[in-house]
This record gives structure tokens, sequence and C-alpha cells, in this order.
């Protein structure tokens, strides 16, 4: 191949100077990142054949063809994969949620509608990707450990759920005062902190923190929801019912008119 050279005439700063380095940069971030994407992909599709203990580092590289020295300039360990796994599955069912439910009070803006299209967009994503769902919802792996750098992402279901109780609050849409009890106390400090934590973890600053009633509405509300799928994912709905989808959907109603938010079925 022949080498090219620079004409004498051009300025050494056309080519080796501030021009360059930007190039230089986007061409080796545009690469990493790409790398990092096959990982991930790659990584998913261990989790498919082997689960979330079986996954190992070397199976990985040796599936993208490179050493294993290579992957971990990207991940130093089998747990840090487990870790950008585990993110990634949280921020894709949270923007899914996300998205069902902005489209949803858009539309009509019924809290009690949004509330079931966050659950179907849910269940559509858990069922389509039920490797990944196992992950996050899923047996805890053994000798792993979720950091923090997790919270982000677990956290944006949570909200997601709780800016539509908000939502139906602020519009005076939730019978009475939801549970029939004095929520104050009840939920505990650990509880409190937990989902305060949630809430910085995603840079909400508006408004007060939530109280306590309103986290006992919205984490019954979150494990009506993950539970319910759960059931499902994991084949303990076989012999009760064929129509999963119905049942899913009064298992929600329910729980929303347990916390006060009106649920209408079709």
């Amino acid at each position: 191949m022949r080498a090219v050279t620079t004409p004498a005439s051009t300025p050494p700063s056309a080519t080796n100077g501030t021009d360059a380095a930007p190039r230089l940069g986007g061409v080796r971030a545009r690469a990493r990142a790409q790398f990092m994407a096959d990982l991930l992909a790659v990584g998913r599709a261990r989790l498919d054949s082997d689960g979330p203990a079986g996954l190992s580092l070397r199976a990985v590289a040796r599936e993208l063809g490179v050493s294993s020295s290579a992957v971990y300039r990207y991940v130093d360990s089998r747990d840090a994969l487990l870790t950008a796994l585990i993110i990634e599955a949280y921020d894709e069912v949270g923007a899914e949620c996300e998205r069902a439910m902005g489209e949803a009070l858009a539309d009509d803006g019924d809290p009690g509608r949004a509330w079931l299209a966050v659950g179907h967009a849910f269940r559509t994503w858990a069922l389509a990707h039920r490797s990944s769902f196992e992950l996050i919802y899923g047996t805890p792996i053994r000798g792993y450990a979720a950091p923090r750098d997790t919270v982000t992402a677990a956290a944006r279901l949570w909200l997601v759920i709780e800016t539509v109780l908000l939502t139906a609050r602020d519009r005076g849409l939730l019978d009475g005062t939801g549970p029939d009890f004095d929520a104050d106390g009840l939920m505990g400090a650990e509880v409190m902190d937990f989902a305060r934590e949630f809430v910085a973890a995603a840079g909400s600053s508006g408004g007060e923190p939530p109280s306590e009633r309103e986290v006992a509405r919205s984490v019954t509300l979150w494990v009506s929801l993950v539970g319910a799928v759960s059931a499902e994912v994991f084949g303990h709905l076989h012999r009760m019912t064929t129509d999963f989808g119905r049942l899913f959907e009064v298992t929600l109603a329910t729980a929303a008119a347990g916390v006060g938010l009106r649920v209408e079925l079709d």
C-alpha cells in the first residue's frame, strides 16, 4: 500500500495540531464505545445461556475474539461486568416505563390509566428480556454485592410510580387518604432513608421529600408490580390461569385501589 505523505507546503498544524487531536480522540472514543456495546451484548447472550452465576470474562473474551487482557481494559472483573449489565437493564426498563407514563399522561391525563400503562410496559420488557429481568429482580448472585453505582438506575421505576401517585394526589384523584392506618412512624427510618436516597440519586431537587404515607403507597405498587411479573416469569401461575394478561391487570387494579388510586379496566 502506498504511504500517504503530507505535502511540504501544508502547515504542520493542519495534520498534527489541534485539528488532528480531536479527530483522533473521537475515533478512540467511538471505538471504545463500540467495544463496550459489543461486550455488553455478548454478556447478555452469556446470561441467556449460562445465567448470572455462570458469567465468565474468559468466555466473553473468547466469543469476542480477543484476549482476556483486552476485556480487562474495560471491566476489571466479572462483578464489574455484572454491574454494567445490571445498570443497563435497570435503565432499559426504566426508560420504557417513563415513556409509557409520559404518553399516558399526555393522552388523557388519567393517573390510573398511566399506572396500567407503566405496568404493561414493565411486563412487556420483562417477557422480552427474561435473563435481564432475572438478573435485576431474581435470585441474588452468590458472592456478588451490587455497588451504589446501581442506585440511580434502579430508582427510575420507583420514581415513575411515585410520579403517577403524586400526579393523582395533586389532581385530587386519590380516594381518601390511602391505606386505613396512620403511616407516620410505621415505615421505619431505613425505608424512608432508602426512598429519599432514590429521590436524591435521580436528581430530584424540587418539592418536599416524600412523606411516609406517600412512600407506603409507592412501595406497595412497586412490590405489587415486580411481584406480579415475577410470578409469571418464574412460572408460578401456570396452574392458576391461562390468561396471564388479565390476571396481571386485575392485580394492578387491586393494588392501586388499596392505595386510593382508581383504575378502570376495559
